[in-house]
């Protein structure tokens, strides 16, 4: 059997890509340590500031959302290891991702600066978020479809 020179090629081109991946990961798991030592040296500084020991309600909105940063930056590299796994990207995970950072959003949100109509945008986006990911969660898997 002849090898077509178009499959050698797309076989070289997703052999780099999946090295790229796995780049990715690494990458991503830097970004993930370096992400808890801020967190911790954020909370560090914040507990040692005058009053000692006490976070006020902004230190600890500041603080929720550096920890969802961190729980955002876990589920990429959730993503990246599914992917290399089984080389598809899962729409569920994505969207769980997407929804957890749209709730980062919400979390930190200061509603006294924020613009009504940016208000009702994100509202929006969290009701279309929630909605696909619960149609993607109710759909059968397709794997398992006419077993």
């Amino acid at each position: 059997m002849k090898i077509d020179n178009n499959d050698r090629l797309i076989g070289y081109l997703q052999h780099i890509i999946h090295w790229s991946v796995r780049v990715l990961a690494i990458l991503m798991v830097f970004v993930i340590v370096m992400g808890v030592v801020d967190v911790a040296w954020t909370l560090y500084q914040k507990l040692n500031a005058p009053p000692r020991f006490i976070l006020t309600i902004s230190d600890m909105l500041a603080t929720f959302g550096a920890f969802m940063a961190e729980l955002i930056a876990i589920e990429i590299f959730i993503n990246i290891t599914v992917y290399l796994r089984e080389d598809v990207i899962h729409v569920k995970i994505v969207l769980a991702t997407a929804l957890m950072a749209i709730a980062r959003k919400v979390i930190i949100l200061d509603t006294e600066q924020a613009d009504p109509m940016y208000i009702l945008a994100l509202g929006a986006v969290v009701l279309a978020m929630s909605v696909g990911y619960w149609l993607i969660h109710r759909l059968p898997d397709s794997r398992h479809v006419g077993e």
